[in-house]
């Protein structure tokens, strides 16, 4: 899942990203309200965090939010205030947002509230996603299951996994891939998504089980649909 920050202080939008990539997010950041709206503009991101003082316009985080509302309904909102008083609360909600959260704040509680916010939205698919093969990945727990077996997987394997099964039975590119699980700033190897189905295959499969990804040479990678009646 890809997730905007606007957060114009570099210390704190640092430690945002830092945390929220920790959590097997993809992180794109901006740091003021003409850069916010720019992104969110040009991507389609599955949540929003928005401080609500930013510099240089009136409404700040609340114009985002506004514009954000007006382009995807849908998409989750977590307002971010130092201001931890019932007016700058209620401002924000009125202003469109799902959530808030008053600084300071524990790491740990906003990972929470971001989870809990892609849960209800309904752009989010059903909990428990699954393919053919008896894959099994829950978003709430961010686990994965096989024909009864736990499987862990690192926060980019899970982002690779969960992105291909959110789309079982499209054949997904690698530049996708790494557009949804790798951060707009990221350059590196150009095999890196290679790297990780070949990392998630290790995983997957055991001795004598089918493969869970296929690739479509030359254009990219395929997770089915669970049959009807798999579990």
């Amino acid at each position: 899942m890809k997730l905007l920050i606007v957060e114009d202080d570099v210390r704190i939008a640092s430690i945002l990203v830092r945390a929220l990539t920790e959590n097997g997010y993809a992180v794109d950041h901006a740091d003021s309200v003409e850069s916010g709206v720019e992104a969110i503009e040009l991507e389609a991101y599955d949540l929003a965090v928005l401080d609500i003082m930013l510099p240089g316009h009136p409404r700040g985080g609340i114009e985002v939010c506004s514009r954000l509302r007006q382009l995807r309904p849908h998409t989750p909102i977590l307002m971010l205030t130092a201001l931890d008083s019932v007016a700058s609360k209620v401002g924000a909600l009125d202003g469109g947002a799902d959530d808030y959260l008053a600084k300071p704040f524990h790491l740990d509680e906003l990972a929470a509230r971001v989870r809990a916010l892609l849960r209800r939205s309904p752009r989010v698919t059903p909990p428990m996603l699954r393919a053919r093969g008896g894959i099994q990945l829950d978003p709430a727990t961010r686990t994965a299951h096989r024909s009864g077996r736990s499987i862990p997987l690192t926060a980019k394997e899970y982002a690779v996994l969960e992105y291909l099964m959110r789309n079982a039975g499209t054949v997904i590119s690698s530049s996708e891939l790494i557009d949804h699980a790798w951060d707009s700033n990221y350059i590196g190897f150009s095999n890196v998504v290679q790297t990780y189905i070949r990392y998630l295959r290790k995983k997957l499969n055991l001795p004598g089980e089918d493969d869970i990804i296929h690739t479509r040479r030359g254009a990219g990678y395929i997770i089915m649909p669970a049959d009807d009646g798999e579990p």
